[in-house]
């Protein structure tokens, strides 16, 4: 069975990453989820529980030096929701977060990743990010933001969907 790990950031889509997990596994994933220390301070209740669904520790925290890895090798990496901070972080290589040094290192390492940014109109605007999602495209990220992905304005339904079947596309190229 292939690895999904599944990074979300504290956006307001996180709060179906149950569903989403359940979605990636039918479709044959191992998932593994990641959270941004906020993202994980909104699901702190439902944290044991998605353990448990996913069978792996919850992971939002850099493991302390020579602790074993709990997790099996990403054979795939989607992070979603990505905001603007996390897209910026990761193209910038500020590695002070565990999802944003786990995606960074994933680049080194020549993982297929997709990212599908959640951000405002405003952000949006922002002269860095369309700098970020140039950088990470340049890297071999898949990125799907605009027609083919996220758009913020007006604000439809978050295309898990599609990101899944991204990541599959993803994978069967690489």
């Amino acid at each position: 069975m292939s690895t999904l790990y599944l990074f979300a950031d504290a956006a307001e889509p996180v709060f179906d990453i149950a569903r989403v997990i359940e979605d990636a596994q039918a479709d044959g994933w191992d998932v593994c989820l990641g959270l941004t220390p906020t993202a994980a301070r909104w699901l702190a209740g439902s944290l044991d529980g998605l353990a448990v669904l996913t069978g792996h520790p919850v992971r939002w925290d850099h493991a302390l030096p020579g602790e074993p890895d709990v997790w099996p090798e990403a054979s795939a990496i989607l992070v979603a929701p990505a905001t603007f901070n996390t897209v910026n972080r990761w193209a910038l290589g500020i590695v002070d977060e565990f999802v944003v040094g786990a995606v960074a290192e994933g680049i080194g390492k020549g993982i297929p990743m997709v990212a599908l940014p959640y951000v405002s109109a405003a952000y949006a605007q922002h002269p860095q990010f369309e700098r970020s999602l140039e950088t990470l495209r340049g890297a071999g990220v898949s990125v799907l933001y605009g027609e083919d992905g996220f758009l913020p304005d007006p604000p439809a339904p978050f295309p898990w969907r599609p990101a899944l079947d991204a990541v599959r596309v993803r994978v069967a190229v690489d």
